[in-house]
């Protein structure tokens, strides 16, 4: 697929005044204004977050209930119940929230649903097997329970208290509960996953009845790890829980954080793609092949030992998870080449049977890369049931688009770039007709085609320590603050490029008198457009022996000769 690349506005005059009021590079200013913070202050307070400019937690829609009800249950030495989820935000939240809880003095249990057999959520299956060890009197749901309205009946019935805090999408009706914390019925916290709301719940706690010696600073890690794997976006207060939570990980007071990043090989500093990509998939493995409750005691154990143990025993799930995942992949590919055409499908609806329902996510990211559509893929049991994942491109909002499919599901629920679904195998292909015909009036005006924001255009000789120690000012880098995308144009090769195990690419570049090495991952199999080139990447620390150097990371490199310009 061409890639057409979108050169950045001129904002010069913003721009220079910024720079120079806050001495930034040029660029740290005009990405600054590009992304809607012109003043001084708001850049100052961006550049520099700090926990102290958290707003006051009882801000947050439900707050005030649900902090009464859990100092209730502390006072009167009830049995409180954690009910979560099994992915990453689910076990950090219950995590955060049982240690806080237990440090006030709570008698807290967590409850973790299985992903087969049970699903996500406040299930009837989950709930029964829940109660079986006993009836709560309180009953707090994490990161589910917003839509749950005959399970929370089900629960009041049984006399437990439900008191919930999630972040997921309401219906029309809610269900009627002693607290439902939920930024997205209105109020403060809109961004915040359900992780960053249980530290807003712990800061509530603790705002209305001090305890000494306890300092959420510590749970920041907590927060991050969650934060990140859900891909909410790391602006507003998430940028400040974040930014301090990384650094909270490389002096981790929990023995399972500290020995899952050993057994992750992560590096410090710390950054969020290393959570995105080494610390949560470890703690997603468990619950996407069988139980998450592996990952969980990780996060809560105090025994060293075991949480080694548990670290290299989700260390092996996930090679397994790789293992299902790629299977299914193929699988998902070889169906996709059967029937795909991009110029008439703007959505893609993919299904197997057999396909493991903890991969179908990662598999539609995967082909979302690769062909820039929303995609879900679902795997279906024995039975006809099916689970699937959805992902979404800017442009198209999946919880949208399933309102408008609704009749052909039997549920579904997420957010505005990813959501789950259950239907019949024999409504699968009229969902995939009706999910494609709902994207393509969505995704109109050039959205389905691959583009490149280029942020700012440098030459090589700017590309230094210096410009490096600006750029690391502008993370934590993800959803909603993506890492810049930089250009240089008329560059010439100046030594043939080195394959590097087989897939990718060192590339020597030059302009002027100025050389710099750059990489392009997985790129040794395509060919190079004819020279001059105009290179897009991203700048990376590198280290090696003790040294640090900026490097360069392509994402594209396209012909700077405009009659011969192509995408490569």
């Amino acid at each position: 697929m061409e890639t057409r690349w979108i050169m950045p506005e001129s904002v010069a005059e913003l721009a220079g005044a910024l720079a120079a009021d806050l001495d930034v590079a040029p660029f740290v200013a005009e990405l600054l204004v590009r992304r809607g913070i012109a003043e001084p202050e708001q850049a100052r307070k961006f550049l520099d977050p700090k926990l102290k400019s958290l707003r006051d937690p009882f801000l947050v829609k439900g707050m005030d209930a649900a902090v009464d009800r859990l100092w209730l249950a502390v006072e009167r030495s009830e049995r409180i119940v954690l009910y979560g989820d099994y992915d990453v935000d689910g076990v950090s939240s219950l995590a955060l929230l049982s240690r806080v809880l237990e440090a006030v003095g709570g008698r807290v249990e967590c409850f973790l649903p299985m992903r087969q057999g049970e699903g996500y959520g406040l299930s009837r299956a989950g709930l029964e097997r829940c109660l079986g060890g006993g009836i709560p009197e309180l009953l707090v749901a994490v990161d589910c329970g917003t839509t749950a309205v005959a399970e929370v009946a089900f629960l009041m019935g049984h006399g437990v208290d439900v008191v919930i805090v999630d972040h997921h999408e309401p219906k029309t009706e809610l269900p009627e509960c002693v607290a439902l914390v939920n930024p997205k019925l209105g109020g403060d916290g809109q961004g915040l996953c359900s992780v960053g709301l249980c530290f807003k719940l712990a800061h509530a706690l603790l705002k209305r009845r001090p305890v000494a010696g306890l300092d959420l600073r510590e749970y920041l890690d907590l927060v991050t790890l969650g934060t990140v794997a859900d891909l909410v976006p790391l602006t507003d207060e998430n940028r400040i829980l974040v930014r301090r939570g990384l650094l909270q990980l490389g002096d981790t007071r929990w023995a399972g954080i500290g020995e899952l990043v050993a057994v992750s090989e992560v590096r410090f500093p710390v950054s969020p793609s290393q959570v995105g990509f080494q610390l949560g998939p470890r703690l997603n493995a468990a619950g996407r092949i069988g139980s998450a409750a592996d990952a969980l005691e990780l996060l809560v154990t105090p025994d060293r030992a075991r949480a080694r143990v548990l670290a290299r025993s989700l260390d092996e799930q996930n090679r397994e998870r790789r293992a299902v995942e790629e299977a299914v992949t193929k699988e998902a590919e070889a169906q996709l080449a059967s029937w795909y055409d991009p110029a008439r499908h703007a959505g893609i609806v993919l299904g197997g049977d057999g396909w493991h329902p903890g991969v179908v996510g990662i598999v539609a990211s995967r082909i979302v890369r690769q062909h820039h559509r929303p995609v879900f893929v679902v795997g279906f049991g024995e039975d006809g049931s099916g689970k699937g994942s959805g992902r979404s491109i800017e442009g198209l909002s999946l919880v949208q688009a399933l309102d408008e499919c609704r009749s052909l599901l039997e549920g579904y629920g997420g957010h505005e770039m990813a959501a789950g679904v259950t239907l019949r195998k024999e409504r699968l292909e009229e969902f995939r007709e009706a999910f494609a015909e709902c994207a393509a009036r969505y995704l109109q005006g050039g959205k389905l085609q691959r583009s490149l924001r280029i942020d700012a255009c440098l030459a090589l000789a700017e590309i230094d320590l210096e410009l490096l120690r600006q750029h690391e000012a502008l993370q934590p880098f993800g959803m909603g603050n993506p890492q810049p995308l930089f250009a240089v144009r008329r560059v010439q090769p100046a030594e043939e490029p080195r394959i590097l195990k087989e897939k990718h690419l060192s590339l020597m570049l030059q302009q002027g008198s100025r050389r710099q090495r750059a990489i392009w991952f997985g790129a040794a199999a395509g060919p190079l457009p004819r020279p001059p080139w105009d290179v897009a990447f991203y700048l990376e620390r590198n280290e090696y022996r003790d040294q640090v150097t900026a490097q360069m990371q392509i994402q594209s490199i396209r012909s700077s000769d405009p009659v011969s310009s192509q995408s490569a």
